[in-house]
Formats: structure tokens, C-alpha cells, sequence
């Protein structure tokens, strides 16, 4: 069965970092893009990062803003999305999804990881 299954979640102190995983199996994880969205409270959820089928086809939303850095690695099975000076804003659940993604677009393709929970506060 394919899954994906995210970790790495936390609370963190306003400009502190995490640095999350979602690690796949069942599938060939290599011929899929990865996304990471996210939901807040009362928001919708929508894309944040999110990497093509190699490292260099990489998507961000604009409120990223340089501070998100999303990478796969192919031998381990795992995507990671990787977060600096993190804002109370960033409070989210955090999942990761097979995406259909390019370096101006990002959309959930199938299949969703149960997601993580971020929490940014002092």
C-alpha cells in the first residue's frame, strides 16, 4: 500500500526552525513530485513547497518568502521540507502529498500524508 507518513513537527519560538520529513513507501517514489501544504485554523489549505522529480524543480508560495528550503532524496525515500525564521503565522497541520509540481505551480496529484502539526509561539 502506498503511503506517506509525516514527521518532524513541533512548537517552536517565533525565527526558530524545524525541519520536517515525509517519508514514502508502496509506491516508486522517485516518478512522483512531492508537495507540502498546509491548513490553519479557519484557512483553507494550500500549497507552501513543493519539489519536482529532481531537486532543481522546486515551488514555493510567495509567503515563504526565501525562509523554506524543500528537498527529496530518491535513496532514502523521503522528502524534506526545511524551515528558518518561522513566523506565528506558519501555525499549521503540515502535509505532505504527491503533487504535479513545476517552479511556478504546485497541485495535489493523490495520495496524502495524515500530516504534523506546527505550532510557532512564544
Amino acid at each position: 500500500q502506498a503511503q506517506l507518513v509525516e514527521s518532524g513537527g513541533g512548537l517552536v519560538q517565533p525565527g526558530g526552525s524545524l525541519r520536517l520529513s515525509c517519508a514514502a513507501s508502496g509506491f516508486p517514489f522517485g516518478d512522483f513530485a512531492i508537495g507540502w501544504f498546509r491548513q490553519a485554523p479557519g484557512k483553507e489549505r494550500g500549497a507552501v513547497s513543493c519539489v519536482g522529480y529532481i531537486n532543481s524543480v522546486t515551488y514555493h508560495a510567495d509567503f515563504v518568502e526565501g525562509r523554506f528550503t524543500v528537498s527529496r532524496d530518491n535513496a532514502k525515500n523521503t522528502a524534506y521540507l526545511q524551515m528558518n525564521n518561522l513566523r506565528p503565522e506558519d501555525t499549521a497541520i503540515y502535509f505532505c502529498a504527491t503533487a504535479w509540481v513545476d517552479n511556478t505551480y504546485c497541485e495535489w496529484r493523490d495520495l496524502w500524508g495524515q500530516g504534523t502539526q506546527v505550532t510557532v509561539s512564544s
